[in-house]
């Protein structure tokens, strides 16, 4: 009998190969290559995209909370009109302490460059560079709550589970230095915005794609040195023994991709003891430049800081930056409106248009895209006297360089700002164009998870379209 002339410790792989005429290693290998398959981009060495494309790079504000459209970017002569008047059709309520009445903007509205766009009084440091930004008015999405809405936003799925945009832009793509992550994130000192670690999850994707946060304050990347100096040549031992465990061991459990990510990782972070502090030592830069991004106001400093350093990173070779505004969800102006809106512009405008100015300046802004966007808007009318409700129906967004027109309004909202209507935008459609200019095709970059082929913006369900419209060499084939 064939157990009589084994050995004891044969392998489960030797025995398929022995059985069933061979047809069971077969089956092993088809499995074992379909394995591969999966994890081929298990790694952040960089590489090419589909095509050739004008975009190496990604900057994501990722202004959580629903920033108001009708008060920000798509001014409403009519709202004004109504204003104190029942909307004619009524709204989708959200919460509770709503009217069907509708409320004016307090903020007034005046034209910007060339391109005469309309912008409102909270943000005068993006209206000086209206000539560089796409703003997209009519953008809408799948659902009220923050998290869906978050979710939806960044991953094209209103339910957890899926990576978000940074992580397939890593997968995809990988980072131009081996000494820094692809992905990077860069939150507020004070705390998470909502959902936290979620927005930067790599989902189903190895581990190794998951954002990596770093510090806006004190160590830039946190337990990257040890707190006791260890003696000359120790560290580098420790880690070359770990690393032959964690490599026997992986052996032993192959396609475990929190154990290659950690392997990985560890070796990153070796590399990133020298190369992490140095590039987001923003001490080195001059006056004029922390000057430019706010840092000499105590009010936007902090966001300030974080925007030079995304600046440095991409400088430097890093592929995705997200960049978060503050704790919680900053932009949700329930109530008090004109008093949290201006404070939260006043913490954000005059950097995110610093580093606009910054990365064309330094000729980064054409390969770099920027990406100013919430998950949803806010309602026409009023709730709790003085404040706007959540709105998925209509949203404003902009984005900048990496091939995208400049000084274009596109699309539009009904007369009072509730509903998009012209040449309306889905958020994976959004995605699908972003990932365009960086080279990818959002249908052709798949994964296999749980018997079907996910995309980055869950094309199958979502039906995401290029918007050829808002490029400056759009494809022929959108």
């Amino acid at each position: 009998m064939i157990w009589d002339v084994l050995p004891h410790t044969i392998s489960r792989r030797k025995l398929l190969e022995m059985s069933a005429l061979g047809m069971g290693g077969v089956a092993l290998s088809s499995m074992l290559k379909a394995e591969e398959d999966r994890l081929a981009y298990n790694d952040l060495k960089p590489r090419d995209g589909h095509f050739p494309a004008p975009a190496k790079a990604v900057i994501q504000f990722v202004q959580n909370g629903g920033p108001s459209q009708m008060d920000l970017f798509d001014p409403k002569p009519e709202l004004t009109k109504w204003s104190g008047k029942p909307h004619p059709d009524g709204v989708e309520i959200h919460q509770p302490n709503n009217a069907n009445v509708l409320l004016a903007s307090p903020f007034q509205f005046s034209r910007h460059g060339q391109s005469g766009m309309e912008l409102g009084e909270t943000i005068p440091h993006i209206a000086t560079v209206a000539d560089d930004i796409c703003l997209i008015r009519s953008m809408h999405t799948e659902h009220n709550n923050h998290s869906e809405g978050l979710h939806m936003l960044l991953t094209c799925h209103i339910f957890a589970g899926r990576p978000v945009l940074g992580s397939w832009v890593s997968y995809a793509l990988g980072t131009e230095n081996q000494n820094l992550p692809a992905f990077v994130v860069l939150r507020d000192p004070e705390g998470y915005s909502t959902l936290g670690k979620q927005l930067w999850t790599s989902g189903f994707l190895s581990a190794l794609h998951q954002g990596v946060e770093f510090s806006s304050t004190g160590t830039p990347v946190r337990h990257l040195h040890p707190r006791v100096p260890p003696p000359p040549g120790a560290q580098r031992a420790e880690l070359d023994t770990l690393a032959k465990l964690n490599r026997l061991h992986l052996g032993r459990h192959p396609g475990d991709s929190e154990l290659e990510a950690r392997i990985q990782n560890y070796e990153l972070a070796a590399r990133m003891q020298l190369a992490a502090t140095d590039v987001l030592d923003v001490s080195k830069e001059s006056e004029a430049t922390k000057k430019l991004y706010g840092m000499d106001n105590p009010v936007s400093a902090g966001y300030g800081q974080r925007c030079l350093m995304a600046r440095r990173l991409i400088e430097a070779g890093v592929r995705f930056v997200q960049i978060h505004p503050g704790p919680g969800q900053p932009w949700d102006n329930h109530a008090k409106l004109r008093e949290k809106l201006s404070a939260i512009c006043a913490k954000t405008d005059q950097p995110v248009a610093g580093l606009l100015k910054d990365l064309k300046s330094r000729g980064l802004l054409e390969s770099t895209v920027l990406l100013w966007a919430g998950e949803f808007g806010r309602l026409p009318t009023t709730q709790n006297s003085d404040g706007r409700d959540h709105n998925r129906n209509a949203f404003s967004l902009w984005l900048a360089g990496g091939g995208f027109k400049e000084g274009l309004i596109y699309g539009a909202t009904d007369e009072f700002g509730y509903r998009s209507t012209v040449n309306r935008v889905g958020v994976a459609d959004l995605q699908a164009t972003l990932l365009r200019q960086l080279g990818i095709d959002h249908k052709r970059l798949t994964v296999r998870h749980e018997g079907r082929e996910e995309t980055p913006t869950n094309a199958s369900i979502t039906g995401a379209r290029i918007v050829s419209d808002i490029l400056k060499n759009p494809p022929r084939e959108a």
